[in-house]
């Protein structure tokens, strides 16, 4: 028996648009993070695949993909943002190695061993004020703090890095166009205490 969305014409819409709220480096701590990527890609014999400086981040919450932008989204996303209240902090990544997620190209990251407590708490905040402006749905599952600095076929155990950290400023909303490699910020919220 045939389902619709198989008929011609009625072929479900391809997701063009991923919203999400991450906090991104600043220019100069994005540099050396995009060294220190492309240091781990040569040493594995990786030569492509860096994550441009600009596009590095640590995702807080994946609001979803979609064909379009979802009517209300980023009007509460934003609202929950705003209520968001921390003082700036410093994150730190001593790991990096290749999440196994079987795709043609699996990422590889920057991670923590143990730590990070303020950007956990700071996550646990932004997920109640996002359950607060009704979407609680992408507040579900685990939040592992990394970065993804390259996308590549070859999978690289974790392993220790010397440690680098970088201060956490600003959250941010931002609109990626799918396959485009382009983030555009809609929001952002200075993290500078009550």
């Amino acid at each position: 028996m045939s389902t619709q969305g198989s008929l011609p014409g009625f072929e479900p819409d391809q997701p063009t648009d991923r919203f999400f709220l991450a906090i991104f480096p600043d220019a100069r701590h994005a540099a050396s993070l995009a060294t220190l990527a492309d240091g781990f890609l040569g040493k594995h014999g990786l030569g492509a695949g860096a994550v441009a400086a600009s596009r590095l981040h640590v995702t807080l919450f994946h609001l979803g993909d979609y064909a379009g932008q979802p009517p209300g989204l980023v009007e509460h996303a934003g609202q929950a943002l705003s209520r968001l209240v921390a003082e700036p902090f410093t994150i730190r990544f001593d790991q990096a190695g290749s999440f196994g997620n079987h795709r043609s190209k699996s990422p590889l990251v920057l991670a923590a061993s143990e730590g990070n407590e303020t950007l956990h708490a700071l996550h646990g905040q932004l997920a109640m004020h996002l359950r607060a402006h009704g979407l609680g749905q992408s507040t579900h599952g685990s939040f592992v703090p990394h970065m993804t600095v390259a996308y590549g076929k070859a999978l690289l155990p974790f392993e220790t890095i010397e440690p680098i950290s970088w201060p956490a400023g600003e959250v941010r909303l931002v609109h990626s166009l799918l396959g485009k490699t382009r983030h555009i910020p809609l929001a952002s919220r200075a993290l500078a205490g009550g």
